[in-house]
């Protein structure tokens, strides 16, 4: 990898093989799986509050975060996405498959609506006492099934479930880079030259789709 400090002053152009979309494609798995990390991290900070001083939603936010970033490393639609092969080859003692199995069920349960509503709420009629002078249905209950069941144990599982992912795929990302290093040198300098400047800035950068504080993005509904 070249040196940052030297970046500034030299020309960066695109590669478009296969081995470096596959590159790209494990730089994209380890932010994902630090950013399960750093989801995890700030949980357990939120476990170890007394119950009555947490948000409720911020530990579902970031249980929910840290498990769709973590499904992601694992969807088919990648080209070089993590497999089960990859979890089943970690140096990890216990039921590794089935906690990893877990999750993402887990995961598929936070992004899809409910096949049957009655999994993630139940309706019932309140009815007055069986010793009232009168029987009658006094109103309807919706209880709503909370998502956020996970202890500290769980969180901590995710989290190193994930650091030890991203070992992996770091170590396969650093032989892979040698591999892209010698296909571009392959190529030839002249033909690497003619190729236009990489855009180093966040992608869609320049691109004039409702930027965030553009004077030209479309407007949000009125609240006022």
């Amino acid at each position: 990898m070249a040196d940052t400090s030297t970046q500034d002053s030299m020309l960066t152009v695109p590669l478009d093989s296969d081995a470096a979309r596959v590159l790209a494609d494990q730089a994209v798995i380890i932010q994902d799986l630090q950013f399960v990390m750093d989801c995890c991290k700030r949980l357990l900070d939120e476990l170890d509050k007394p119950e009555n001083e947490r948000t409720p939603a911020v530990p579902q936010a970031l249980w929910t975060a840290a498990l769709v970033a973590y499904g992601r490393c694992f969807s088919r639609s990648k080209r070089s996405g993590l497999t089960n092969a990859d979890v089943q080859s970690l140096p990890l003692q216990g039921a590794v498959m089935k906690f990893h199995q877990w999750a993402l069920k887990e995961r598929a349960k936070l992004t899809a609506h409910p096949a049957d509503p009655f999994d993630a709420a139940r309706v019932g009629a309140a009815l007055a006492s069986p010793d009232a002078d009168k029987r009658r249905v006094e109103g309807i209950v919706v209880l709503s099934t909370s998502h956020f069941l996970v202890n500290d144990i769980g969180v901590r599982q995710l989290g190193g479930l994930a650091s030890e992912l991203a070992k992996q795929t770091a170590d396969q990302a650093q032989t892979q880079q040698d591999t892209v290093l010698t296909a571009a040198r392959d190529l030839g300098l002249d033909a690497l030259y003619a190729l236009p400047p990489l855009a180093t800035g966040a992608p869609g950068e320049d691109e004039d789709e409702g930027i965030p504080g553009d004077p030209d993005a479309p407007a949000g509904p009125d609240t006022a």
